[in-house]
């Protein structure tokens, strides 16, 4: 029956109550590629970014083509480049799994008495509404926004229909757009340059900027990709590595359109992309594998690696399942593809794209599977 053929990771004995691939955001340590980004995968702490703030990097680097289809070279690195010397990657602040920084983070009043380092006075402009200051201006969130520039540039990050500087997904994608400006090649070090001073109009910035940006930039890595069945299986999920989910989207011929709705309210409709076990399907299916629907039935494809043998019983190309109960695989709401060293390629949620994140991401560790 085509319904319930398309359902995704829906489980079809939990459907009043529960989604596939509908999970708290998960937190990513990838590089964001598109537009001519460089680098990849990179461990947080070896970067000393928190995992939920490098997420939200590499997402706002992924899409900021959407908004400025002619900027090249935007990546992570520079949005963390930014961020590190304007915050410290929202050092001391919490972030929730939605991206909220709570306590929120404000500057200066910017009152021309020369705190900050600013002896120019700036009116308020958004009547206290993100900085708390009726009287005059303060620099907001993460990325030190003025609220009269986040006005000019804010972006939904998240996909919550709202836009907030202190939201480090609406921040990173907002801050990404603002330093491709009509469409700079930031590949050039000049035109990076330029961007950054743009951002604060100091040469000091600048090369404090671009000294952080040089270094996330020689912490990029190439994944290791397997030789064989498997390797030909992690490959082609790497390669859509930026595409959106699409709830009840994707199968064993790639990305389509979904179906309607998730719990979130995704009209997968008018999305084409995956979703995690439309992933898990496309990538089988270039191994000459095919693999059930739904990520419950695809717990029986080939050898099953119990939860309780732990993530080390996993090799590249496994998959990777999460369910309500470890030893029932009738529970099972989500599935990716273990790509060694702790992390999966995954496609997370309705509002996200297929990514590389934590096996750990998720508290509800399934087991795996090993259908090759």
């Amino acid at each position: 029956m085509r319904t319930k053929r398309k359902m995704g990771c829906l489980l079809v004995l939990l459907l009043a109550m529960a989604a596939c691939c509908t999970v708290p955001v998960l937190l990513s340590a990838e590089a964001g590629q598109q537009g001519g980004g460089q680098g990849g995968p990179v461990d947080a702490k070896a970067a000393g970014i928190p995992e939920r703030m490098l997420s939200a990097y590499t997402a706002g680097a992924t899409q900021v083509t959407e908004h400025v289809p002619g900027c090249k070279g935007m990546r992570w690195q520079i949005l963390a480049g930014i961020a590190r010397v304007e915050s410290n990657h929202a050092a001391g602040r919490q972030t929730s799994p939605a991206g909220d920084i709570s306590p929120p983070i404000t500057g200066p009043r910017l009152d021309g008495s020369g705190a900050g380092g600013n002896t120019s006075a700036f009116p308020d402009t958004d009547g206290g509404r993100w900085d708390g200051d009726t009287a005059y201006e303060r620099a907001v969130g993460p990325f030190q926004f003025l609220p009269e520039t986040f006005r000019s540039y804010g972006k939904d990050g998240n996909g919550d229909k709202t836009i907030s500087p202190h939201n480090a997904d609406d921040a990173a994608v907002s801050a990404a757009v603002y330093l491709c400006g009509g469409g700079r090649n930031l590949n050039n070090r000049e035109e990076l340059r330029a961007a950054v001073y743009v951002y604060n109009h100091s040469q000091a910035y600048v090369d404090d900027v671009v000294a952080g940006i040089d270094r996330y930039d020689s912490l990029g890595a190439s994944p290791n990709v397997p030789s064989g069945n498997a390797g030909v299986v992690v490959a082609a999920a790497l390669a859509q590595q930026g595409i959106l989910y699409s709830w009840g989207g994707g199968g064993p011929s790639g990305a389509t359109t979904g179906i309607c709705c998730s719990p979130g309210g995704q009209d997968g409709r008018t999305v084409t992309g995956f979703d995690c076990s439309g992933l898990t399907q496309y990538a089988y299916a270039k191994a000459g594998i095919t693999l059930p629907r739904t990520a419950a039935a695809q717990a029986g494809a080939g050898k099953r690696i119990p939860a309780s043998a732990g993530y080390s019983a996993l090799q590249p190309g496994d998959l990777v399942f999460y369910g309500y109960s470890p030893t029932s695989d009738a529970s099972i709401h989500h599935v990716g593809i273990y790509l060694g060293d702790g992390k999966m390629i995954n496609a997370p949620r309705p509002g996200q794209r297929v990514r590389i994140d934590p096996v750990t991401a998720l508290s509800d560790y399934a087991g795996g599977a090993r259908p090759l």
